[in-house]
């Protein structure tokens, strides 16, 4: 088998790549919705592929791989894995997972960190009111992870908030030093969430980049007593290009509270420090931005090795991308604790891709056997599918 071609159409916001071979089986990938751009990334990879085997993974990546980099070059890498190891299943006939070493779970816990709702402010009322209304959701949802801090408005919204100055422009771009009202200001929305969530449900706090060490660590053990499941992206993270391991393990060492980041980092390589240093408790990488679900798997078995848990992080990664999450988690050592379900943001999504259980999540888990066709078990209803095309892309869905 060859590769004939490596496509790629941006279909409502998510880039979706397509590679076609010579014997008619096609793979699926998709990427961020956050990453409309990505096209041409994708395509630069195409020269390189071409002829290529694609039920040779790993000969495929280690063509591109180190072409690749921290986001957005990592996010084009991962799509197209995603879409070798489907044509790979595909043509075993055996879902993507037994290519994985086989399930270790029947059911896969997925965590919220995209369904969301209209918060109004960012006073306490306002974060209990919405923690109240992700808790009732159908899914049932047994963690909740809420933006605070510098990964929320409230840097803007919350008068003398920090000492640093306001910037505007790229995601969460503000950092410095929280005053004393900031901090109490924290620490009193984060009362009114547990307030709501109990101990029923798991509540984690997505909180930066933006922190000191100082801050960190100041909040960090504030928090001690509600047992929150983890304080995400501190230091560094969300489209930031580099990792501070150091620094991360000060603030771990100098508290109880679970510290998590991840999701930015590209390759097993820059998990490395992370990993050895103990840096963090819990890591969170991105099956669409670390290099696929072979490279996720990979960072999780080192990572459990060190005493280190998972909890992948996905929240825009498409319905696509959720069928790939869920053939990873299926074969993920126990260090494993939930992935962050990727929830589409337009509801046709739903429609015009086929494979996907209805309700998709029950109880906080997803069926594994939801899954069980050969590759990643999802395709698209081209009927349906075709009228979301842009104009450039009309072509996309042809053999």
């Amino acid at each position: 088998m060859k590769i004939t071609d490596l496509r790629c159409a941006v279909i409502g916001d998510n880039p979706v790549v397509r590679i076609l071979t010579d014997e008619g089986i096609d793979g699926l990938g998709q990427a961020e919705d956050s990453k409309p751009y990505l096209k041409p990334y994708v395509l630069f990879y195409r020269k390189y592929l071409l002829g290529e085997d694609p039920t040779d993974v790993e000969r495929c990546m280690l063509k591109i791989r180190r072409l690749g980099g921290f986001k957005p070059w990592g996010a084009a890498v991962s799509a197209i894995e995603f879409a070798l190891w489907d044509i790979a299943g595909k043509a075993a006939g055996v879902p993507v997972y037994k290519l994985l070493g086989g399930k270790v779970r029947d059911q896969v816990r997925v965590y919220n960190g995209g369904v969301r709702f209209h918060m109004g402010g960012s006073e306490p009322e306002h974060y209990a009111k919405v923690m109240q209304q992700m808790k009732d959701r159908p899914e049932g949802f047994s963690i909740i992870k809420q933006g605070i801090a510098f990964h929320s408005p409230m840097p803007v919204e919350v008068p003398d908030f920090s000492y640093g100055t306001l910037q505007s422009g790229p995601p969460h771009p503000n950092r410095g030093p929280l005053t004393e009202k900031g901090l109490k200001h924290i620490i009193a929305c984060v009362e009114a969430m547990k307030s709501v969530t109990g101990d029923e449900v798991g509540l984690a706090l997505d909180c930066g980049p933006g922190f000191t060490v100082p801050d960190a660590i100041r909040l960090a053990k504030a928090l001690e007593p509600y047992n929150l499941m983890w304080l995400e992206d501190m230091i560094t993270g969300d489209y930031t290009p580099y990792v501070m391991a150091d620094l991360y393990r000060e603030v771990t060492r100098a508290t109880s509270t679970p510290i998590h980041t991840g999701e930015q980092i590209y390759l097993r390589q820059n998990f490395r420090e992370l990993i050895e240093t103990k840096a963090v408790n819990i890591i969170g990488p991105d099956p669409a931005d670390v290099g696929g679900i072979a490279e996720l798997k990979w960072v999780a078995e080192y990572a459990d090795l060190h005493g280190i848990l998972i909890a992948p992080h996905g929240t825009i990664d498409g319905v696509i991308g959720l069928a790939a999450h869920v053939h990873c988690a299926a074969a993920l050592p126990h260090n494993y604790i939930a992935l962050e379900y990727p929830y589409a943001r337009h509801a046709w999504w739903y429609e015009i891709v086929e494979g996907l259980p209805d309700p998709i999540v029950k109880n906080s888990m997803i069926d594994v056997a939801a899954f069980n066709r050969p590759g990643l078990g999802v395709k698209f209803n081209v009927d349906k599918a075709e009228k979301y095309l842009r104009e450039e892309d009309k072509g996309f869905f042809d053999d």
